[in-house]
């Protein structure tokens, strides 16, 4: 099986608890107006095994604490997703947070197909125009399901308001020298950055995952 992917990326501390790996899937069809990662929206035709992705996490299992998917729209890969995370599942024993901008009532019957895989859901598609005041969250309409006893022990504390003071975003540097800033911006964080960069006089392009 494989999946169409967009990145990974080790540590993530920005996207759940501890330090985390990031999978983004590549390829969304709901494309929710403001959304902030465009660049994934795009289906590739090349895709990366499932096995040799597992390869490429062995590094990082032993020092995760967990893994958050991601995308793009990680359910419009249904059966590869449920490949992955079963293959996750076989080596990796810390908690499985995945992001998906579909309805609860659309996601539930692949959930009944994957009973045990996910620890903690993320649903609903961003609203631009809705409040952000929640942990975890894009906008407030966003709703997180707690699918195991692990996703309840670890995320329960996320069912909270966000803290002025909780760290947002991570900044990540690849080897092409392409910087990404990783996580869930505030409103007006893209902005502020923007202006800060122009002011030093430089360019600006946003692709943040």
């Amino acid at each position: 099986m494989d999946i169409s992917l967009s990145r990974l990326h080790f540590p993530v501390t920005t996207l759940g608890p501890g330090k985390r790996i990031g999978i983004w899937t590549q390829g969304c069809t709901i494309r929710c107006p403001g959304c902030i990662s465009q660049d994934t929206w795009r289906f590739n035709r090349d895709k990366t095994p499932i096995s040799e992705l597992l390869v490429q996490l062995h590094p990082w299992l032993q020092q995760a604490d967990g893994i958050t998917i991601s995308g793009g729209e990680p359910f419009d890969q249904p059966e590869a997703l449920a490949a992955l995370l079963t293959a996750i599942r076989q080596v990796f024993s810390g908690d499985i947070l995945v992001f998906s901008g579909y309805p609860l009532a659309t996601l539930s019957p692949y959930l009944q197909r994957m009973p045990g895989l996910i620890d903690a859901l993320m649903s609903e598609p961003f609203e631009q125009q809705s409040p952000q005041t929640m942990r975890l969250r894009g906008s407030d309409n966003q709703q997180l399901h707690l699918l195991t006893e692990q996703g309840q022990n670890i995320f329960r504390s996320f069912e909270q308001p966000l803290n002025n003071g909780e760290k947002m975003l991570d900044l990540a540097i690849d080897e092409r020298g392409t910087v990404s800033l990783i996580g869930i911006p505030r409103r007006d964080d893209l902005q502020r950055l923007h202006t800060l960069l122009e002011q030093q006089g430089h360019q600006f392009t946003p692709i943040i995952k």
